[in-house]
């Protein structure tokens, strides 16, 4: 979103204000007349542009004294900029929306206390690229867990030279400061298959908090002359810690709740003993830190580049189904031999519980919790679903186009 931004200078309150750099190669917006002593205001688009590129974003300069007062407007609302620290130039925080009619108020102020005030009214160019925001993750007000990654999606893959520009455009706010970092993910790498942008934090992130991502998209140079459509903002909170490991060995799973056990319970995992032509053994459980990724209350699952009639086939609908990758691994209700629970593994690959304590499980995770299998023998990939906490931090951090890690604002509850 397009907030509002005040500065003050002097005894005076400034409104932030927006406006586009010129097309078509017109002229500043100034204030009349050189009576001599009074300051001069120049603005940039020109007053009467049609044709403003949205990226150019707005300037506002005063010779010959100071700027008391800024104010940009689209339709009823401020536009933020920065003043700068001789008051002298204010500059539009991010870029304009394509299509949008802006005006710009601004006054400046001598050393003799002469005054001059300049406006400018103008039309950005409406040229916005087919390249859109296809979605945001977590959604609205949700609660998640630790984990979570956020997730810019797009409908197609981002043009290299633009990706910059929008890493720059995002803002990260959560309630506690939290070092993360953006990593670019092909369509081949993304868990859906849209083309993102995702940030997962160094270290889980802090339980009970809000965070709130905004991506100033409207306006950023995405093609040759073809402009990102609009902003989007998405906010959303951190809830429990919810860490769940299950042990191979001891066909075991615990739940812990901010560090405390609430509940365990027998589980089975995969028997192993199918290798496949990509040389990996598909009925092994993966190890690793999985994260929750959706709750199915009833889930279909087919074997895998198996038809009907091959061994091993199978075609089910499992209860209570919480999926932790994308090789179709669960937590999800035992459907067969129970005594294999907590004693042997019988699964194709899932983390098989009983009825209660998958049901249990299902309403009570959120997206997001960490699932940390270990001593199967597979290793999970880290573009296995969300599997991103597989490879390491500064590793993850080399997939950003600014190539350094980011630190959280500080959101206000």
């Amino acid at each position: 979103m397009r907030g509002k931004a005040l500065v003050a200078v002097a005894a005076a309150v400034l409104g932030l204000t927006t406006a586009c750099g010129g097309g078509g190669g017109g002229g500043d917006a100034k204030t009349a007349g050189h009576e001599e002593g009074v300051p001069q205001i120049s603005i940039t688009p020109a007053n009467g542009s049609a044709k403003a590129k949205p990226d150019a974003g707005v300037t506002v300069t005063a010779s010959g004294g100071t700027l008391s007062q800024v104010l940009v407007k689209l339709k009823d609302a401020d536009v933020p900029g920065v003043l700068s620290a001789d008051k002298k130039t204010w500059k539009s925080s991010w870029t304009l929306i394509p299509g949008g009619k802006y005006t710009v108020q601004a006054v400046a102020a001598s050393s003799k206390g002469k005054t001059a005030t300049a406006n400018s009214s103008f039309r950005t160019v409406n040229d916005t690229a087919r390249t859109t925001i296809n979605n945001v993750i977590p959604s609205p007000g949700e609660k998640v867990g630790t984990g979570m990654p956020i997730f810019i999606q797009f409908n197609k893959e981002v043009p290299e030279r633009a990706r910059e520009a929008i890493e720059k455009a995002i803002e990260i706010k959560s309630t506690y400061p939290t070092v993360g970092a953006w990593r670019w993910l092909s369509a081949g790498e993304s868990f859906n298959g849209l083309p993102s942008l995702v940030f997962r934090t160094k270290d889980p992130w802090k339980a009970n908090q809000s965070v709130q991502v905004s991506v100033h998209y409207a306006g950023l140079k995405i093609g040759d002359s073809v402009y990102g459509d609009k902003d989007v903002t998405r906010k959303f909170k951190i809830g429990d810690s919810h860490v769940i490991t299950v042990n191979n060995r001891s066909h075991k799973l615990t739940v812990k709740k901010n560090g405390a056990v609430v509940r365990s319970w027998g589980v089975s995992l995969g028997t192993g003993g199918e290798v496949q032509s990509d040389g990996i053994d598909h009925l092994k459980t993966t190890s690793g830190v999985h994260l929750t990724m959706d709750h199915v209350r009833l889930e279909r699952m087919v074997a895998p580049g198996k038809k009907k009639g091959d061994a091993g086939y199978y075609d089910e609908q499992v209860p209570f189904a919480t999926r932790i990758s994308n090789s179709g691994e669960y937590i999800h209700q035992n459907m067969d031999d129970p005594s294999c629970l907590g004693n042997r593994n019988c699964s194709h690959g899932c983390v098989r519980s009983p009825s209660s304590d998958a049901q249990w499980f299902m309403n009570w995770s959120y997206r997001g919790d960490m699932v940390v299998i270990n001593g199967t023998g597979r290793e999970l990939q880290w573009s296995n679903g969300w599997g991103y906490r597989q490879m390491p931090f500064d590793k993850w951090v080399g997939g950003s186009k600014l190539g350094q890690p980011v630190t959280t604002a500080a959101l206000g509850q």
